[in-house]
């Protein structure tokens, strides 16, 4: 067994080495980290739903909007977990799906210590609407070719270490184009992150996270502090954050829980480089829904 976490965690860092331009993920990841990481297993709760849309720069031509989807559920008697994401990016005239199902399996280290590995292979689709396209020539046949639906399948792995009050994780998304050209429709792209918060039986408790994410030659940090909020005994009634990302790009994120199963946040940031003079930011919103809260959770000894 420690032979293999060795080689799945090696497999994961081996992906810092891709050459990648095109990178789709959404702000608020912090309350699920699963939109970033196959690893992260939900051990609160039986099931987890969620949908999520994105739309980026408004106001700026053909910026990307981008649509998720999520399930997972966890079965804590094998302590192992299932799931699906979909997506789905459309910037300018073309569009990238992507439909993955991920295997996780969580060990308990110690009562407090625990480990997760995931992993998720995927089939994504690139396609082109030509009504959007304007060209010169409408019988060059060159420029059709090069506007072909293209398919190819993919690959996400990572692994996640969780306490009672941290989490630290790693992901490596999109495993397969840094090997191999022709799975390259979206590009590997590598996180890594961590996630501090207390909990306690206090009004206010604060959660910080931290996170480097690198795809090609770009690497950018992210800070996030969030602050939640208990009213009564309704836990985490209420939250609000910051978070600021480098090379310009800044935020807030707000939640609420409608109801104890579901809660919805929403995320706007701002980019305060060259393209703010033609955008007024990016809209992000998430919708969850949380199925049959587990009470104990089961520790096997070895």
């Amino acid at each position: 067994m420690v032979k293999f976490i060795s080689f799945f965690i090696v497999l994961i860092l081996a992906g810092m080495y891709s050459k990648a331009q095109y990178n789709i993920r959404i702000n608020n990841y912090w309350d699920n980290a699963y939109y970033i990481n196959p690893a992260f297993v939900n051990e609160d709760y039986s099931a987890q739903f969620s949908i999520a849309a994105r739309k980026q720069w408004v106001g700026f031509p053909g910026s990307p909007s981008t649509f998720y989807a999520t399930a997972t559920m966890y079965l804590s008697d094998i302590n192992t977990q299932f799931g699906l994401k979909v997506f789905s990016d459309k910037i300018g005239y073309n569009t990238i799906s992507n439909i993955s199902a991920s295997y996780s399996y969580n060990v308990d280290l110690n009562r407090n210590l625990h480990l997760n590995l995931g992993i998720a292979p995927s089939l994504q689709c690139l396609s082109y609407d030509r009504s959007q396209i304007s060209i010169m020539s409408v019988d060059d046949p060159a420029l059709y070719d090069n506007l072909l639906h293209e398919n190819n399948y993919n690959c996400d792995i990572g692994f996640q270490l969780k306490s009672n009050s941290w989490q630290i994780g790693a992901s490596s998304q999109n495993l397969l184009s840094a090997f191999y050209k022709e799975n390259s429709i979206l590009s590997n792209t590598n996180i890594l992150y961590g996630i501090y918060r207390k909990k306690t039986d206090q009004t206010i408790n604060l959660q910080y996270g931290i996170s480097a994410i690198q795809y090609g030659n770009i690497f950018q940090m992210e800070f996030n502090i969030t602050t939640f909020f208990k009213f009564y005994e309704q836990t985490d009634l209420f939250e609000a954050g910051l978070f600021y990302r480098t090379r310009s790009e800044m935020g807030l994120i707000l939640g609420y829980n409608l109801s104890e199963a579901m809660h919805l946040s929403y995320s706007y940031d701002f980019n305060v480089s060259g393209i703010s003079q033609s955008s007024v930011g990016s809209h992000e919103l998430i919708l969850s829904y949380k199925l049959n809260k587990i009470t104990v959770k089961k520790y096997r000894h070895y």
